[in-house]
């Protein structure tokens, strides 16, 4: 299912200005900017120290690469609410770096990546970046996220790591024959206040909710480990950074690390940097999109900046930038000012950082590294016949490094495009008579022998179907197979050349023809011509027609994908709640297919609190099954403009008191009805359209009900604790029937926002 956010506009594109906010709005966003920089902040110090821990960096170092990505790339980046800081998919690299050169000839090679990036941002090559495959930047991630838990997995049994995966797979069964209590129990209360600190219950949990948990994980390690000899946090004195040195050794060695810190740099900031830029697109403050040029280029300057400072890479990081919205950034200066907290922290509360014991660090960057592996991911890589891919990856980052894992991805997906492209089955079967050949693959001029050998199978004067499975057929095959059926017909045969739809195959053209929702347009679709000036059919035979044309037209392109949800079950990820209103078509307006949503519809689109009434049962039951057995990851309660139950709700037809099914239904609008008078007729201070006032008391009611229903989901324990967690999202939204328009609800601010239809989405 797409996003109910507005797509981002594409470089270049006609940008329509969004409105300004009132001066209130404005300064909320700069009370949500300074709140999410202190999160922010409290996040990036603990993860810092430890990312320089685990390269064998100087601590300060990890420090020093928060505050230049938070300063330098904050203020020069064209990702607003992006947060750099040290590269945590850099930490392998880094710590080879480390090992085989030496401090200052890393720095060096931080500063030379920096003036790369910066080369490649002044050529405005960034968005080619992202035409590598998600299986190969995902199996990227996940290798590194590996090899950094396997690695700190030693540090938290009080060991050492080893160079490599390899070896430190092979040393811990000694390392877990003997390991270092002290340093054991500090990492297993680090590991278990990371996992369960969201899910704290009652007053407990929502206090816990305003700190992030790496911060309460590192404190709680170090409260348990005051008294214990263990090792901890020692910074060094702040002093001027001896200047990087490039190091001794081959010139193609010092290019190879070059090359992977740019590549594994840069590739970690865009990809960040596009998901930031789609969890800011329903923002009532306007976020300037993502210039992923310019966000390459200060990448490169921040690189440099700490590099010259003595400090770790840098790169954008999804983690801290995710933190970053959710926690209410609108502009760059919640990424700056975390930046500024970052110098003040380690100028005046070093003391307190060197209470850190070294194992509680290890093992928040372990978690991290853990983290890194999704096995969502996975499932979907899975599902698109890239796992091959992500396999080879994955196995060739942890066994090899980044780079040669990532040229190995690269090659067996060349090899995978290739093998697709070229292997096409064709078969030949008589079925009573009738001869059918079946081509299953692409048709290119390399499976051209093979078709005319199938082909050549077919006995002359035959009647004969020609169906293409494949999307593609070049000239070559075409000519080959208009060049037979010619001369099979000139030989008295019959042929028919068709698609999987049976539809007739043409001459390859440049153009992509495209007519959606004709098959209800004007009502007409599914009456033959001849019967569309006479008298209506009946309602039975227009449903009967409609599935007829279903079966017709749409059946055999659905098949094999309802044949796979068939034999998977299904796994939606929206859960969609919205009215029963007959002009509501959700799979248009959500632009949804199979699988996509699971969809509760009621007269009103209402959410009655829990055990209210036992005949409302019906409802609750989609909602948990939906959370507790699908996991959905959102929820969303649409209402509609013209809406029946809302006129019914504002009228004097339907008394408190009546009993009529109708009536006792709509009880439960009533909440809404009492909320929208107390905010008064004009609607101010709670719900409102933010690109028009709202029409009348009928669209006002409906979007009020929307916010209403909203709080009654809350009120499910289910969802409560999934919200809690942040793997779930309540989203509002209002369609307007006549306009075709969708409004999007800001929850900060009460307004219904209108999504835009993405500019110029269609380029020839």
């Amino acid at each position: 299912m797409s996003q109910l956010q507005q797509p981002p506009t594409p470089p270049g594109a006609p940008h329509t200005p969004r409105p300004q906010p009132p001066p209130a709005a404005r300064a909320a966003a700069r009370r949500g900017d300074l709140s999410a920089s202190f999160v922010v902040f409290l996040i990036a110090v603990p993860l810092s120290l430890g990312l320089a821990l685990a390269t064998g960096a100087p601590l300060q170092a990890g420090l020093v690469a928060a505050a230049v990505g938070g300063i330098v790339a904050g203020l020069l980046g064209g990702a607003p609410l992006q947060v750099s800081g040290a590269a945590t998919s850099l930490l392998v690299v880094t710590a080879e770096l480390v090992q085989r050169y030496g401090w200052r000839a890393t720095c060096a090679v931080t500063v030379l990546a920096g003036v790369a990036q910066l080369a490649l941002g002044a050529v405005r090559v960034a968005r080619g970046a992202l035409a590598i495959s998600p299986a190969i930047v995902h199996a990227m991630l996940a290798g590194i996220g590996v090899t950094i838990a396997l690695g700190q997995l030693h540090v938290v049994l009080g060991g050492s790591p080893d160079s490599s995966a390899v070896d430190n797979v092979a040393s811990l069964p000694g390392q877990l024959a003997h390991p270092h209590v002290a340093a054991l129990l500090i990492g297993a209360v680090t590991v278990a206040v990371l996992a369960g600190w969201r899910r704290l219950p009652g007053r407990a949990g929502r206090v816990a909710r305003t700190v992030p948990a790496p911060l309460a994980a590192v404190a709680a390690a170090t409260a348990v480990s005051a008294a214990a000899p263990v090792p901890r946090v020692a910074l060094p004195d702040w002093a001027p950074q001896a200047l990087p040195a490039l190091p001794d050794g081959p010139v193609l060695a010092l290019a190879a690390a070059v090359l992977t810190v740019t590549l594994v740099a840069s590739m970690e900031s865009l990809l960040s940097a596009v998901a930031v830029d789609r969890l800011t697109a329903d923002h009532a403050v306007p976020v300037p999109r993502t210039d992923l040029n310019r966000e390459l280029a200060a990448q490169g300057v921040a690189n440099v900046v700490s590099g010259l400072l003595g400090g770790l890479p840098v790169a954008g990081g999804a983690m801290r930038g995710s933190a970053n919205v959710r926690a209410g950034a609108v502009s760059r200066r919640a990424t700056v000012l975390h930046g500024v907290w970052v110098v003040l922290c380690a100028g005046l509360f070093a003391t307190a950082l060197e209470l850190i014991p070294l194992a509680a660090l290890a093992a928040l960057v372990m978690a991290v590294g853990v983290r890194m592996v999704s096995f969502a991911h996975i499932k979907h890589v899975q599902r698109h016949r890239e796992f091959p891919v992500y396999a080879v990856t994955l196995g060739g980052v942890v066994l090899f490094g980044v780079l040669q894992g990532v040229a190995l991805g690269i090659g067996v997906t060349v090899f995978l495009s290739l093998r697709r492209l070229t292997h096409t089955r064709v078969t030949v079967s008589d079925e009573d008579g009738r001869h059918r050949v079946r081509v299953n693959g692409q048709l290119t001029f390399l499976a051209v022998p093979r078709l005319t050998r199938a082909l050549s199978q077919v006995p002359a004067g035959a009647d004969t179907v020609v169906e293409l499975g494949g999307s593609f057929m070049d000239h070559a095959a075409y000519e080959a197979l208009r060049a037979w059926s010619d001369g099979h017909r000139a030989g008295g045969g019959w042929v028919s050349l068709g698609g999987r739809a049976g539809s007739p195959i043409a001459e390859p053209a440049s153009a992509h023809h495209c007519r959606p929702w004709t098959p209800w347009r004007n009502h007409h679709c599914t009456r033959p011509p001849e019967e569309a000036a006479a008298t209506p059919r009946s309602s039975g035979s227009q449903l009967l027609g409609g599935v007829s044309a279903f079966q017709r037209h749409t059946a055999p392109l659905v098949r094999d994908e309802l044949a796979r949800l068939a034999h998977e079950g299904q796994r939606p990820t929206q859960l969609f709640l919205t009215c029963a209103d007959s002009r509501l078509v959700t799979s248009m307006i959500t632009s949804s297919g199979p699988g996509d949503l699971f969809t509760v519809r009621n007269v009103g689109n209402l959410m009655p609190p829990p055990g209210t009434d036992a005949a409302c049962d019906s409802v609750g039951a989609a909602i948990e099954y939906a959370v507790e057995v699908l996991k959905v990851g959102s929820l969303t309660v649409c209402g509609h403009s013209g809406c029946g139950a809302m006129q019914a709700l504002l009228g004097a037809g339907h008394e408190p008191g009546a009993q009529t099914p109708l009536a006792r239904w709509l009880r439960h609008g009533r909440p809404s009805l009492a909320r929208m008078q107390r905010i008064g007729r004009l609607g101010r201070g709670e719900v409102a359209l933010a690109d028009r006032p709202v029409a009348d008391d009928v669209e006002r009611l409906a979007l009020v009900n929307v916010v209403q229903q909203l709080d009654h989901l809350m009120s499910y324990p289910c969802v409560a604790h999934r919200v809690a967690e942040g793997t779930l999202t309540l989203h509002g939204m209002y369609f307007h029937v006549a306009e075709a328009q969708a409004y999007v609800l800001d929850r900060t601010t009460g307004r219904f926002c209108a999504v835009r239809p993405e500019a110029a989405a269609v380029t020839s």
